[in-house]
C-alpha cells in the first residue's frame, strides 16, 4: 500500500532546528509505517542540497516529495519542482511536516505544527494547489530568480533575517528577537519606488512585505488578508518610524494591526521595487540578495498535501 501519488520521498535538512529534525525522523518513520506509507529518506548536507535532490527525484519520475523541517527547507524543495515560471512535474504533490526550528507556511495552510500529526496528514488525496511567489533580484552583476511559497520581504526584515542567522543556535526561538535589537539600531529606512500593476508609488520606508501566506516570524500574523490561492500577491509598506515595528508587535501576533495610517497596502500580480539606497531581500527566511526586485505571482501552480 501507498499514497496514491506514489511513495514518499522525505526530504529532510537534520541540522535544522539544533537537530530537531533528525530526532524528529524515527517518529516520522513509525507514523508512516503504521499508515502503510512506502517511503523513503534524502538527507541533506549542503546549503541547496534540497532544491538537488527534489529536482532528482522529479526526474527519476517520483513524484510524492516532503520537506521535513522549518521554511527554509520548504523553499528549497519549492525551487526544485518549479523551472522557467513552470512545475517541472504538473502531477507533482509537496507536502510539509514542519520538523525544525519555525514552519510558517503551515499556520498559513493550517496544517499541523508537529511532526506526528503532519506525519498522519500525508496519507489520503486531498491536496490543495496554491500559488508561488516568484522574485527577480539582484545578485553581484547578475540577475536572479528564486520561487517563495509564503513571504517575501526586502529591508529591515531581511537586515534581521540575515543578523538572525549569524547568532548562535542554543538562543532557539529567542534569536529572531535577539537578531531584530541587534538590527534595529543600525538600519536606515529607504526611498522606496514601487510599481504595482499599472501604478506608480513611493515613500520613504523602512520595510517592504510581499505576502502569498499570512505569518511569519515564528507566529506574526503580518498578512491576515491574504490567501495563498487568490492570484494576488499582499504588499505591505512600513512607511512610520522604526519605532513601529516593535510598538505594533503585540497586534502584528493577533492580526490586529491592520488598517494602520503607517502601512500602506497595495494588492498586485506583479511588483517592480526600487530602494535608493538598495536594501536586502529575504524570501521564506533565506536571505536572497537585494533590491532592485520584480515580485510576480504564479497563479495554483503548486498542488500541497492538506
Amino acid at each position: 500500500m501507498t499514497s496514491p501519488f506514489g511513495p514518499l520521498i522525505i526530504i529532510a535538512n537534520p541540522r535544522a532546528g539544533q537537530g530537531k529534525v533528525e530526532r524528529h525522523l524515527p517518529e516520522i518513520e513509525r507514523t508512516l509505517a503504521g499508515a502503510g506509507l512506502a517511503y523513503r529518506i534524502a538527507r541533506t548536507t549542503h546549503p541547496g542540497h534540497a532544491t538537488e535532490l527534489a529536482r532528482q527525484a522529479l526526474r527519476r519520475g517520483e513524484r510524492y516529495l516532503v520537506a521535513a523541517g522549518g521554511d527554509g527547507t520548504v523553499h528549497e524543495v519549492l525551487n526544485g519542482m518549479l523551472e522557467d515560471s513552470a512545475p517541472v512535474a504538473a502531477d507533482a504533490v509537496l507536502g510539509v511536516v514542519a520538523a525544525g526550528s519555525g514552519c510558517d507556511l503551515v499556520r498559513s495552510l493550517g496544517l499541523p505544527g508537529d511532526a506526528v500529526n503532519a506525519s498522519q496528514r500525508l496519507a489520503g488525496d486531498t491536496v490543495r494547489q496554491i500559488d508561488v511567489g516568484k522574485v527577480t533580484f539582484t545578485s553581484g552583476s547578475s540577475p536572479v530568480t528564486r520561487y517563495f511559497v509564503n513571504i517575501a520581504e526586502a529591508g529591515l526584515g531581511a537586515a534581521v533575517v540575515a543578523s538572525t542567522g549569524k547568532l548562535p543556535g542554543f538562543l532557539g526561538a529567542a534569536k529572531y528577537p535577539c537578531g531584530f535589537w541587534l538590527t534595529l539600531p543600525r538600519f536606515r529606512p529607504a526611498v522606496v519606488h514601487l510599481h504595482a500593476d499599472d501604478r506608480e508609488l513611493e515613500w520613504r520606508a523602512h520595510n517592504v512585505v510581499v505576502a502569498n501566506g499570512q505569518f511569519f516570524g515564528g507566529g506574526m500574523h503580518i498578512s491576515p488578508r491574504s490567501e495563498p490561492d487568490d492570484g494576488m500577491l499582499d504588499v505591505l509598506v512600513m512607511v512610520g518610524p522604526k519605532t513601529d515595528s516593535f510598538t505594533m508587535l503585540p497586534k502584528i501576533y493577533k492580526g490586529a494591526h491592520l488598517p494602520h495610517r503607517n502601512i500602506a497596502e497595495v494588492r498586485a500580480q506583479r511588483v517592480r521595487l526600487e530602494a535608493d539606497p538598495p536594501v536586502r531581500i529575504e524570501a521564506d527566511g533565506e536571505i536572497l540578495g537585494t533590491t532592485p526586485a520584480t515580485f510576480e505571482v504564479i497563479p495554483k501552480v503548486i498542488r500541497v498535501k492538506v
